[in-house]
């Protein structure tokens, strides 16, 4: 037996495969710094901590000899809990298809949490976040999506002048990915001509307020993976089943000079 017990729970073989499939179907579409950024793992439920190389030296002689702290980042670890009840489960082994909101619904909040953390920062956490992180002024998203294109332009050249090299991404939150998808000049999306500016992907992200462009080159963002996104068993009743959906992870942003953030006209300043 591991951490997630899933051994000892009342769940048949073909029912957890479905539930598998479902969070993995989920986390897939909706995990958007996952495709951004560097992946370091997984590591197991015993990789606690990320070295981060550095050493902070201390005043004091309480040693007798000079001597200082190894600064790690340590991992944080989420557990997102959901039911799902027997009776619904026993029904896989008879051959049917589950219905699975409380999977999709539990699979949304964590996938929000992970990129919430890479996008916007976790300080409680030690997280900084790739949107306070940058040191370059935000570029205001315009009014008129028509004027996108020149607006993706201008934070390609901000990355460009501070010597950050592409390909480069943008990750686009709700409001503007479905503006730029439904924007047209003349007959022809918009999009296609942001894209020009590309030579990375653009992916929806849902934690984001506006969008954020940034270098694809790697070594800039790093995600480091403990245990990965994986379902547990909490417990039963007579009833339903207490499950649960985690993961163990940490964020270090590299080289903040390698992202620009776009943000909404009615915030910039």
């Amino acid at each position: 037996m591991d951490l997630l017990k899933r051994e000892i729970a009342p769940i048949t073989p073909e029912a957890w495969r479905q539930i598998d499939e479902e969070a993995r179907r989920v986390l897939r579409l909706d995990l958007a710094g996952r495709k951004l950024v560097d992946l370091d793992g997984p590591h197991g439920w015993a990789y606690a901590a990320v070295n981060t190389g550095e050493l902070v030296l201390r005043p004091d002689g309480a040693l007798g000899v000079p001597w200082g702290l190894r600064v790690v980042l340590p991992l944080v670890e989420i557990r997102v809990p959901f039911e799902l009840p027997i009776m619904v489960l026993d029904g896989a082994s008879r051959g049917a298809m589950l219905d699975l909101p409380a999977v999709v619904r539990a699979a949304e909040k964590t996938a929000l949490a992970e990129d919430t953390a890479i996008f916007n920062g976790f300080k409680a956490g030690g997280m900084e976040g790739i949107i306070p992180g940058s040191p370059h002024a935000p570029v205001a998203i315009p009014d008129d999506y028509a004027d996108y294109p020149s607006t993706v332009g201008d934070a390609v050249e901000t990355l460009r002048r501070a010597g950050i090299n592409g390909p480069y991404a943008l990750a686009l939150g709700p409001d503007s990915y479905s503006k730029l998808a439904q924007a047209a000049e003349d007959g022809n999306p918009i999009r296609e001509r942001v894209e020009h500016f590309l030579d990375g992907p653009m992916v929806l992200a849902p934690a984001i307020d506006g969008a954020v462009l940034l270098s694809h080159r790697g070594g800039d963002f790093q995600l480091s993976v403990g245990q990965d996104l994986s379902v547990g068993y909490a417990g039963h009743d007579k009833d339903k089943v207490h499950l649960y959906l985690t993961e163990s992870f940490a964020f270090r942003v590299l080289e903040r000079a390698a992202a620009v953030y776009l943000k909404p006209k009615r915030r910039a300043k």
